[in-house]
Parts: structure tokens; C-alpha cells; sequence
């Protein structure tokens, strides 16, 4: 296989991995019943005029499996950060102040939130699936272009197709390990 065909599939696969990742990131703001730090480490905050993201201007621990403690940095931020927790309308958490730091108890997700919750979850890997065979059209369309273009051989594209389809199954059947997992965390009581 040529240099050209290798590049292309190593570019590829790299992009099929970066969508994982982002569905990935996307599901830890999915809550589970279990305080996790992604479900606010991301917070955007206001601080002095500028947005900051919460895990930039406070500590974020998990005290036990039904809390999340924030501890910031600067303590005068306290109030702003309490601020944005209330308002952000995908938390819907009221957090606890006691002027050192804010405690945010995790309720247990009803069996409706989570039949809601499994469908996001749905929805994102269907995202993922998308984005990946995106990524080999894209690879397949420049693959043509190159042997149109006679700077591949017949063979190499045949190869370079092959080794495409083969990176694109890897990474679909991923993406749907991924969301099994997910699901499974979701529906756990």
C-alpha cells in the first residue's frame, strides 16, 4: 500500500476517534442517578466579566455517590457560582451554600428521566455513527481521486477501500459499546 493510501487511512481513522471522543464528552453531562464531575466541571461561570469554565475557578470532589462538593478557588466567587448553577436549565439542581462550599445533592432519576435520558443517549450515538461514515465518504471520494489522478494504482485503492471499511466497522461497533455502557449506568438503580 502506498504512502499516500496509508496517510489518508491513518488521517481517517483519527477523525472516526475524535468522534467517539466528543460523543464521549457529550454523555458525561448526561446525569445517572451518581454525582459525577462532568456533569459540572464544564459550568460556564462569569467571572469578573470573563467566562470561565467551573473546574478553572474551583476544586470539584465527589464526597460520596449522591454529591458533588465545589470548593473554589476564591472564595468571593462563592455567589456567582451558586448563580450559575440555578440558572443553567440542564442542571436543574438547587446547590446547598454554606459559605465555604457549595454542595450539590444528585437525585435519584425517575423512570421517565431515564426512558428520557437512554434516548439522548440513542440520539448521540446515531451523531457518532453519522460523523464516522462521513469520514469514509470523504476518505472513499479521495481515494477515487487519487487513482483518477494516477497517483495510486488500482490495487492500493482497492486496499486503501478495504482498510477504510474495516476502520469504519471498529469504530461504529465502538460507538455502539460506548452507548450500551452508558445506557446500562443510566438504568442502573
Amino acid at each position: 500500500m502506498s504512502d499516500d493510501v496509508k496517510d489518508l487511512v491513518t488521517s481517517t481513522e483519527k477523525d472516526m476517534q475524535k468522534s467517539l471522543e466528543a460523543m464521549e464528552n457529550d454523555f458525561h453531562k448526561y446525569r445517572t442517578g451518581r454525582a459525577t464531575t462532568g456533569l459540572v466541571d464544564k459550568l460556564p461561570v462569569e467571572y469578573y466579566g470573563t467566562w470561565t469554565q467551573l473546574r478553572e475557578l474551583a476544586q470539584i470532589t465527589i464526597p460520596d455517590a449522591k454529591t458533588i462538593a465545589i470548593s473554589p478557588f476564591d472564595k468571593s466567587s462563592l455567589k456567582t457560582i451558586e448563580k450559575a448553577i440555578q440558572d443553567s436549565p440542564d442542571l436543574k439542581l438547587t446547590p446547598l451554600n454554606d459559605g465555604k462550599i457549595i454542595r450539590l445533592n444528585i437525585p435519584p432519576l425517575t423512570q421517565e428521566r431515564r426512558r428520557d435520558l437512554v434516548k439522548l443517549v440513542h440520539k448521540r450515538i446515531e451523531e457518532a455513527k453519522i460523523s464516522i461514515r462521513n469520514y469514509r465518504r470523504e476518505a472513499m471520494d479521495m481515494l477515487k481521486e487519487l487513482e483518477d489522478e494516477d497517483m495510486i494504482s488500482e490495487d492500493d485503492h482497492k486496499r486503501g477501500k478495504e482498510e477504510v471499511d474495516k476502520s469504519t466497522q471498529k469504530y461504529v461497533t465502538k460507538a455502539d459499546e460506548m452507548g450500551a455502557r452508558k445506557e446500562r449506568d443510566i438504568m442502573e438503580m
